[in-house]
């Protein structure tokens, strides 16, 4: 075997003269069999007339069923974990009746796994304080509200007006028709326009406002045009958000005051911010990893990792409201785009499956059968429905090995050595002026 590059390798394989010659036999009766030529029945013409009109359909039968079995042959004498599909060249019928090609294929990479224990990362214990709590309070009397109708008036500030929007122009096509949006005036996620031209309006009136959307817009046909709208108020109506008292906290839950739901809402957060933090600090742990280690990996391995980035950033924009199917997608330019990130996350990969192997981590039939029953319950759907349908698409493969990932970053991560994260000046809150301080106003 010899090494092209990186896990690329060349294989030089020779097939017996008596191997061919006996596939090369088999294949003649298979093609007689099915062929009809003039003057014969079929399966009755003479193996030399065969052979003078159909010499390379049957060469490339007897080869069809030789190569794989060859290759494999190579593979199993020289231990080779192969990923990519075998590019067959340079096919040569010598006098003697052996046949010779090339094959290139890419291996799996060997390396040897560095230190991974130890691995210093910036971590520290989230804290909760009652402000966060307070503010997770009023997320939730939001989520709670209810908008009250109100006599008819001019609208102001703080207003919340049912309106019906309608594009004038500014937009190609159809025109754009919304029935009952509501628009807070002055409110934070509010276009100024449409809080300039609802002021004052009264229910009934129409009013128009030219909006200019970002490039970034998540709404394709929006995104970077200014559009007129005709803009018919229906309704003003105000939010009234529930009183913050015990029946509150009751109706969130099994809670009999505010004292055990803030607790409830600490532990929460607490949880949520721990989450988060891990998760950066066993990213930071794969980063440094990955920086540590020093070996090629599969261009086929990097294709598929491409396409997997691809693919969730479509699949985000589709959520968005895009129309994916309608993006002109160049793949040459993905893959240059994208290859360096992608060959870092099969390094990663790669040097996980080193640990969980030498660490002996595996996933467990309990792991894969509560992860199943969640789904179940998620999906409202029969358990062995849905490890009959996992096992068919591969998906119960991936979870075993998602499972198999998350452990191994834990053993990681409980083994790294944690050190207090920087805090950038910017974060460090300012301190106020104390009594000795000259004032400058």
């Amino acid at each position: 075997m010899a090494l092209v590059e990186g896990c690329r390798h060349r294989l030089e394989i020779t097939i017996p003269a008596a191997a061919f010659q006996a596939e090369t036999a088999i294949a003649l009766e298979k093609v007689r069999q099915k062929v009809h030529l003039k003057g014969f029945r079929p399966g009755k013409a003479p193996a030399a007339i065969i052979r003078q009109h159909y010499m390379g359909e049957i060469r490339q039968e007897a080869l069809d069923k030789l190569i794989p079995e060859y290759l494999k042959q190579a593979y199993d004498r020289q231990n080779l974990q192969v990923v990519s599909r075998p590019e067959v060249k340079d096919l040569e019928y010598k006098e003697s009746g052996e046949v010779c090609f090339k094959a290139e294929l890419e291996v799996a990479p060997e390396f040897e796994l560095g230190t991974y224990r130890g691995v210093e990362v910036a971590y520290a214990e989230p804290q909760v304080s009652e402000d966060d709590i307070s503010a997770r309070i009023e997320q939730l009397r939001e989520s709670k509200a209810e908008f009250v109708n109100i006599d008819p008036r001019p609208a102001q500030e703080g207003d919340y007006c049912l309106v019906t929007l309608e594009s004038i122009s500014g937009l190609e096509g159809e025109p754009m028709k919304q029935d009952d949006i509501n628009i807070e005036i002055g409110g934070k996620g509010t276009f100024e326009a449409f809080t300039q031209a609802l002021s004052g309006a009264q229910p009934g009136e129409s009013r128009e406002a030219d909006i200019t959307y970002p490039e970034d817009y998540a709404a394709e046909r929006l995104a970077g045009k200014t559009v007129r709208f005709l803009i018919h108020l229906k309704q003003i109506r105000l939010k009234e958000l529930p009183e913050l008292n015990e029946e509150f906290a009751k109706d969130l839950g099994d809670f009999q005051n505010l004292d055990e739901l803030r607790a409830e809402l600490r532990k929460s957060i607490f949880q949520e911010r721990e989450s988060a933090a891990q998760s950066e600090a066993k990213n930071a742990i794969i980063e440094k990893l990955v920086d540590a280690h020093d070996f090629p990996v599969p261009e086929v391995y990097v294709d598929q990792q491409v396409q997997s980035i691809v693919e969730g950033q479509l699949r985000s924009l589709a959520a968005q409201g895009v129309d994916v199917g309608k993006l002109k997608l160049n793949w040459n330019e993905l893959r240059q785009a994208q290859a360096a990130r992608a060959r870092r996350d099969v390094m990663a990969s790669l040097i996980l499956e080193k640990v969980a192997a030498a660490e002996s981590i595996f996933t467990t039939q309990e792991e894969v059968d509560s992860e199943l029953s969640r789904i179940s319950r998620q999906q409202r759907e029969p358990i062995a429905a849905v490890r009959m349908r996992f096992e068919k698409d591969g998906t119960l493969a991936r979870i075993a090995s998602r499972i198999r990932t998350e452990k191994t970053l834990g053993y990681l991560f409980e083994r790294a050595v944690k050190t207090a994260p920087v805090v950038e000046p910017s974060q460090i809150p300012a301190v106020e002026a104390s009594q000795t301080d000259v004032p400058t106003s």
